[in-house]
């Protein structure tokens, strides 16, 4: 071969292989574009372009009486695009960034306008798009921010320039009344292992609404910014949640429970209000031991904490005893000198008997631990299972199934049970060896008020978007009738005496009638059993008892300055029940069937004071004022009319306030324009500058009260 057709042969295999390599990085072209082209595209997108989630405003939490108890408010993110002004036209930049600055200085306080410049000249510098400003920005400065120079679009000249201003929305939950009721409400915790708790967790669906979207960039030095100012998907906001909870009641159930904690230097309590006819909770307070006399809500023992309830628990015994027909109230118990032998323990009573023989009424009365056990081994010893059904049937074996989470299953046992023994039935008898939540007791008592019918307890009434109703919830019955209603009848007589003739006695007011059972147990404290010698003191009960509108359960544990129920529970029973008494009236009856003016009596002196105030008060109470013209003393006190000397209040004209309480005298002396100082209570009797004349606004004045 000559070296001509040898080099030509080369040459044409060289251009093959090339032609062919060609062809090949042609096709994969081809097959990267129209193959795995989407493939690719999407993840250049991934890495240059992504969406952001933009939280929806979460729904209020209200009280039963329309009180936010939870809402969320806005915050801001402020960033700075510092290119939104053309790097040409720097001259329209500096024009306004000195003015900026110094707003920004003057609005937020934590820089000076010179270290505020700088930052912003910094960010022109480096062309910065999205340097950060300031965090944790309310609404309402953000719109006083967007008026600043440069954060609101402009025009100069011929030319309209754009914000330069970036906001990024957060929510923010806050809780209006701060701490009360905190663990009812909850919060939604979604860091980490998601918890949920109370209301907020419970209802999360409802309550979160759905989050919307926008596009984000990346740019220079990894920083994401908006592809767009405005947002692409609008987020919806979530459902309000309308609970039972009433402000009121519920402020008054925490400081009651907590001045009884720090009086007796207790670890932890919990107090509940119930409505009877309908489970719905009003008050729910937990408060925890968080140094020397400081109490916080930090778990929510009301439905977490399973123990053995002691005395409280003696009313499933005597119902049982008593729907089972084996005993009556009169029936006899010999109880001796307080003191029950069985096997491997002896049984005692809390306080030596007055008398060695008492009724089943008597027994209950005055809590003997000896009465209901001897009882209950006299009836059931042959036959256990008899007794542990019939407290099933009554519902405290199973949970109530309550609308938030964190309910404990009560622990109710059976002679079935692996720790059964030959104490377990009279230990139960008096509310041992067993695990039941203070509102899991609650719910029973509540079911005795409620003649038999045994209701769920309820904490959400309503569920609402945009103040339509989207869902109502009422009470969810568990058992219409958990016993016979004698059996029923007699029980609520039985507690109707703890409270006139037994150990809640100190407990009963003279305005209302109530009822409800004393407890105190030692708790169990794990590896040492019983004997570290701590205690739960515990008060259940309903009120009124002729026509219980309230039921309510008081649970105190480790007290250090006493233990017994009554003395240290009680107090928070009666506390409470005196202030919502005073405070709903229709407990009170009609104003028409309290007779104010039996038989034409005096009515009471009459003050001086507002006369729309005090007319509304005469129409409520039947009376018909009269004589509405000054007069220098009530002459006609009789039941056709009441006189009544109305005060002109004029600012700068000294008023007089002779006769009047210290509310009404305050008030007037304060809307004349005078600086009030008070001595003395009741009416006033004395004020040191002479009525009618005119002085300075602010000027002091000294009322004596008798």
């Amino acid at each position: 071969m000559n070296i001509r057709k040898s080099i030509l042969i080369r040459v044409y295999l060289a251009f093959g292989l090339m032609v062919f390599g060609a062809l090949l990085v042609f096709g994969k072209l081809l097959h990267l574009q129209y193959v795995d082209g989407g493939e690719w595209r999407a993840m250049v997108d991934s890495l240059t372009i992504r969406e952001r989630l933009i939280e929806a405003a979460r729904g209020n939490i209200y009280s039963n009486d329309g009180s936010l108890l939870a809402t969320s408010v806005p915050e801001y993110e402020l960033r700075f695009d510092a290119m939104s002004i053309p790097a040409e036209e720097s001259d329209v930049f500096n024009s306004k960034v000195d003015s900026l600055a110094g707003q920004l200085a003057s609005h937020f306080g934590d820089k000076s306008a010179r270290q505020y410049l700088a930052q912003l000249k910094n960010a022109r510098a480096k062309k910065a798009r999205y340097m950060l400003l300031k965090r944790n920005v309310s609404h309402q400065d953000l719109k006083v921010v967007k008026g600043f120079p440069l954060f609101h679009s402009f025009k100069e000249g011929k030319k309209r320039y754009s914000t330069s201003l970036v906001t990024v929305r957060e929510n923010k939950r806050i809780l209006p009344f701060t701490n009360l009721a905190a663990r009812t409400i909850g919060y939604k915790n979604t860091k980490g292992d998601t918890v949920l708790v109370g209301l907020e967790g419970a209802y999360g669906s409802y309550i979160d609404g759905k989050s919307g979207s926008q596009l984000m960039q990346r740019i220079a030095g990894g920083v994401w910014v908006p592809v767009s100012r405005e947002v692409e998907v609008a987020p919806v906001d979530g459902s309000d949640i309308i609970s039972t909870l009433d402000v009121n009641m519920q402020d008054m159930a925490q400081r009651a429970l907590e001045k009884q904690l720090i009086a007796s230097d207790a670890d932890n309590g919990c107090v509940i209000l119930m409505e009877v006819k309908t489970g719905e909770v009003r008050a729910i307070a937990n408060f925890t031991r968080d140094g020397e006399g400081v109490f916080r809500e930090k778990y929510n023992y009301a439905i977490a904490q399973g123990a053995d309830p002691g005395s409280t628990f003696k009313l499933a015994s005597y119902l049982a005893l008593l729907d089972d027909g084996l005993v009556d109230t009169s029936t006899r118990v010999d109880i001796g000198n307080g003191t029950y032998k069985v096997p491997s323990h002896t049984i005692k009573d809390s306080h030596a008997p007055k008398k060695s023989v008492l009724s089943v009424k008597e027994a209950f009365e005055e809590s003997s631990n000896v009465g209901v056990a001897k009882l209950v081994h006299a009836h059931y010893g042959e036959n256990p299972g008899k007794y542990t059904a019939k407290l099933h049937h009554f519902g405290l074996g199973q949970p109530l199934g309550l609308q938030i989470p964190g309910e404990v299953k009560p622990w109710v046992k059976t002679p079935d049970s692996r720790t059964w023994s030959k104490l377990s039935l009279v230990q139960m008898a008096y509310g041992y060896e067993l695990r039941l939540t203070p509102l899991q007791m609650l719910a029973f008592y509540n079911a005795v008020a409620n003649d038999g019918k045994m209701v769920a307890p309820l904490f959400v009434k309503e569920i609402r978007h945009l103040g339509n109703t989207v869902e109502r919830f009422q009470a969810r019955v568990i058992s219409k009738q958990i016993a016979s209603k004698t059996a029923i009848d007699k029980v609520q007589g039985m507690l109707e005496g703890v409270m006139t003739e037994g150990t809640g006695k100190k407990l009963s007011s003279p305005l209302y009638s109530s009822a409800g059972k004393t407890g105190t147990a030692q708790m169990n404290d794990g590896a040492r059993g019983y004997g570290a010698r701590r205690y739960q003191s515990s008060f259940a009960g309903y009120f009124p008892a002729e026509n219980p509108k309230y039921s309510m359960i008081v649970v105190i544990r480790n007290p250090r300055k006493g233990y017994y129920g009554g003395a240290i529970a009680g107090p928070v029973f009666k506390e409470l029940a005196d202030m919502v008494y005073a405070n709903d009236l229709s407990l009170h009856g009609t104003f028409a069937a309290r007779k104010v003016n039996v038989a034409g009596a005096k009515t009471p002196l009459t003050l001086g004071g507002s006369k729309e105030a005090s007319n509304a008060v005469y129409e409520a109470l039947g009376f018909h004022p009269t004589a509405w013209t000054a007069l220098a003393q009530p002459t006609d006190s009789s039941a056709k009319g009441v006189p009544f000397v109305e005060v002109q209040i004029k600012e700068g004209i000294v008023p007089n306030v002779l006769g009047m309480g210290l509310s009404d005298a305050v008030f007037t002396m304060e809307n004349a324009g005078f600086k009030t100082k008070v001595s003395g209570r009741g009416r006033v009797v004395t004020q040191s500058l002479v009525a009618g004349v005119k002085l300075k606004a602010g000027t002091p004045i000294v009322l004596a009260l008798n």
